[in-house]
């Protein structure tokens, strides 16, 4: 893992849309990655993650009618460190409840929404990592397809979360794909550590990017900082930007 990369404002929207390889990148009807009897696995390092990577990419599964399951790794307590206004006990409880909101939000199917909260510790998946591959592979079947944080996101959660992902299912014998979050904020637009040449688009209509937009923003927590604690929010508006363009990449 690389030093932080996520600080400051990190690339623009503008920066992005200026992109030759993202301009060039094939698109793929998620349908065809999960066909008729294939269940979609969500594998999200913090509440926000699923919605953030690839709230469009569950909308249009759930409209298929294809089955679905979750599985939150952490709890997300630990986004505002020494926070009195958001404290651990606050937000362990907080966080999960905006994610299930940002769901409904989605129009996802609550009543048929599997969903697994594993339990791990907020920055800590790494030391974790073995647990947690066993965990994920206890619950998934050889004609799952997954769908999870690249294992080179620059969030140390979202890489191990990547990495035991990946390993879980090549065990079980499922399919693993991997999703971009904070690789938006750190890399740049013709970046050659991001592999353009697994990445395709998913297109979603302007319906659904506005879904997803009502969805993100019942992320409370997210998108509010403490100043007291000199805490920028998690979600500023140029995060939200580079996140809710009309597409989201899929690494095959």
């Amino acid at each position: 893992m690389r030093t932080n990369p996520i600080v400051g404002q990190g690339t623009s929207l503008h920066q992005w849309q200026g992109s030759q390889h993202l301009a060039e990148l094939g698109s793929i009807d998620i349908l065809s990655l999960v066909p008729p009897g294939s269940r979609a696995v969500i594998v999200a390092p913090h509440p926000d993650d699923e919605v953030l990577g690839c709230g469009g990419l569950l909308q249009l599964l759930a409209a298929a009618g294809r089955p679905l399951q979750l599985i939150s790794v952490t709890d997300g307590s630990a986004s505002h460190p020494g926070s009195a206004r958001w404290p651990v006990a606050r937000l362990s409880v907080v966080r999960p409840q905006e994610s299930a909101e940002a769901l409904r939000r989605l129009g996802l199917p609550m009543h048929r929404l599997k969903w697994l909260r594993a339990g791990f510790t907020d920055t800590q998946v790494a030391a974790e990592e073995p647990a947690l591959r066993d965990f994920i592979q206890r619950h998934l079947r050889p004609t799952d397809v997954l769908f999870t944080t690249w294992s080179e996101d620059g969030h140390c959660d979202h890489e191990a979360v990547g990495r035991a992902s990946a390993e879980a299912a090549r065990r079980v014998g499922a399919t693993c794909h991997e999703l971009p979050v904070w690789t938006w904020h750190w890399a740049t637009p013709e970046d050659a550590l991001v592999p353009w040449q697994r990445a395709r688009k998913i297109l979603l209509s302007p319906e659904q990017i506005a879904r997803k937009r009502h969805a993100v923003h019942a992320f409370a927590s997210q998108l509010e900082g403490d100043a007291e604690a000199g805490l920028a929010p998690v979600l500023a508006p140029y995060v939200l930007d580079r996140l809710l363009q009309p597409f989201e990449v899929v690494f095959l």
